[in-house]
């Protein structure tokens, strides 16, 4: 069965974010996927320093942090497709995701082998902001950019939703954010997306 991951990066217990994944992921699961979440909160992901020594022994993952990302490795890998959301900080992806992104440069050895190895997975992105329009879309658009280095394949709503679905926590409440209908039912509309986009590219 085709497996959809969801990353939450929210550091927030009570997280609207991470509810927004797991609405998605839930409508992924309607459509017959697999699914796994994975929370970035108190996860201890130390930084890539840009040794390369992942590179010069060509392995596909850190070769010298052994933390809260070394798990994630293989999780990523066998991955179908994806759902990736953060919260809005300073008008991006929080330090959180940035920590998780920065540590993908053993992929660089998986695409030297492989350079299709992600053509039949699907990204999509999610992000939450306390204003209405806060920063939502260069969230999503830096989810966006991270897909596209690997060579997964973005998906995209069309007239719902062009980018990818935007939750608005009204000042940054998860009570709030229930409120939002409108996000909400983009994050669904999402997992429905990505898993038709998973189906077709599986066959």
């Amino acid at each position: 069965m085709a497996r959809i991951l969801g990353v939450s990066s929210s550091p927030r217990k009570k997280s609207g974010t991470e509810y927004m994944v797991k609405l998605a992921l839930e409508e992924a699961e309607k459509m017959g996927m697999d699914t796994e979440l994975v929370s970035l909160r108190n996860r201890k992901i130390n930084p890539c320093i840009h040794c390369d020594k992942c590179i010069r022994e060509n392995m596909d993952r850190c070769a010298i942090w052994e933390d809260g990302m070394t798990p994630l490795y293989d999780v990523f890998y066998q991955a179908d497709g994806y759902v990736f959301g953060s919260p809005v900080y300073e008008m991006g992806v929080n330090s959180q995701m940035a920590a998780f992104y920065d540590r993908f440069r053993a992929v660089w050895m998986v695409l030297q082998k492989d350079y299709k190895f992600f053509y039949n997975k699907v990204g999509g992105a999610l992000a939450v902001g306390g204003a209405r329009s806060g920063g939502q879309e260069f969230t999503i658009l830096r989810i966006h950019n991270f897909y596209s280095t690997m060579g997964i394949t973005i998906a995209t709503m069309g007239a719902p939703q062009y980018n990818g679905a935007t939750g608005w926590s009204n000042g940054g409440t998860f009570e709030a954010l229930l409120e939002d209908e409108t996000g909400l039912n983009q994050a669904r509309m999402l997992g429905e997306r990505v898993a038709l986009a998973v189906k077709k590219m599986s066959g």
